[in-house]
């Protein structure tokens, strides 16, 4: 999932805001049930001739989305990828190179302080100000930024923007609302405590009812697993577990275990039962071995699978596609 610019939510932004207002005020189950029962009804009623799969879809979500809180839908705290405030500029570039965001949030020390966040726009915006120099051929302008400007502090940069604090607890439609009327479009999460729990963007809300958010950064599940030797593969921790089960022809969870985890890095930890530390090896039973190449106090990053043995005698793993 990226956070660049959002897409116009393809339904009509006035109706949109009409919906989820009813739904954030009154919180109508009744009305819920009715919607869904009509959905049901028309599609049986006219399966060639209702709105298409993807409409009734996106309708079902809405529907869903007035069910949701912010923590149903944050990013999580040790996910969060952020700045300190005394970083360099050049760091900052370096951040949203390594990111492939559009925004990132800045904080004093820690992430429990949150200054704001800085928006990729508004830092190429900086860089063209500072770096534009005449070009005496062409008279049009070239970029040279000095390095004296890139050693500025990002807390002395003057591009910040606002963010929001909500709770965790905040209906997701209420922020949605929130977000658009206040153009504020990231949130920070706070726990009792004042701490920072988690991070949420519109993008994120608006994926909860239009679906996943794909651009030409994203990458695709199966590019998260790689075919390193005979036998090896070198995986992300993101990877799905489904991506893993299809390519090297397993069943690492079974039916009854399915909502434990949904990633490689997820049930490692459930099966280690902490965040194992980098050069340990989890074995499983379909005869797959786990050696953690990458890690840190809260998360699994880089596992490299050895496959033992071929579970099924018929299958032979195959290299992922990208």
């Amino acid at each position: 999932m990226s956070s660049e610019t959002t897409p116009p939510v393809p339904v009509g932004e006035g109706f949109l805001r009409k919906f989820l207002s009813k739904f954030s005020v009154s919180r109508d189950k009744g009305l819920r049930e009715d919607l869904e029962n009509v959905i049901e009804t028309h599609q049986a009623q006219n399966p060639q001739d209702g709105p298409g799969q993807e409409t009734t879809s996106m309708m079902r979500n809405l529907i869903k989305f007035s069910d949701l809180r912010v923590d149903d839908v944050m990013v999580p705290r040790a996910d969060i990828i952020a700045i300190e405030d005394s970083a360099t500029m050049r760091e900052l570039l370096a951040k949203f190179n390594e990111a492939n965001h559009s925004r990132l949030p800045v904080y004093r020390e820690t992430l429990d302080d949150v200054a704001g966040m800085i928006h990729v726009k508004d830092f190429m915006r900086w860089m063209s100000g500072r770096g534009a120099k005449p070009n005496a051929k062409t008279k049009n302008p070239g970029i040279t930024i000095s390095a004296k400007d890139l050693a500025l502090p990002v807390k002395q940069s003057g591009i910040y923007r606002e963010v929001l604090f909500v709770p965790p607890s905040m209906p997701a439609a209420d922020l949605l609302l929130k977000m658009q009327a206040s153009h504020i479009h990231m949130g920070i999460v706070i726990d009792e405590y004042g701490g920072s729990d988690g991070l949420i963007s519109i993008e994120d809300l608006v994926e909860e009812i239009v679906g996943d958010i794909s651009d030409e950064h994203d990458t695709d599940d199966e590019q998260l697993i790689k075919r390193q030797d005979d036998n090896i593969y070198v995986a992300d921790a993101r990877v799905l577990i489904s991506v893993v089960d299809k390519l090297l022809g397993v069943d690492l969870l079974p039916d009854e275990e399915e909502d434990e985890a949904d990633t490689l890095g997820g049930l490692i930890f459930e099966m280690a039962g902490k965040v194992p530390t980098r050069g340990e090896i989890i074995a499983h039973d379909s005869g797959l071995e786990f050696e953690i190449l990458q890690s840190d106090a809260r998360r699994v990053k880089r596992i490299r699978i050895h496959v033992r043995k071929k579970p099924n005698s018929e299958d032979t793993p195959e290299e992922a596609s990208g």
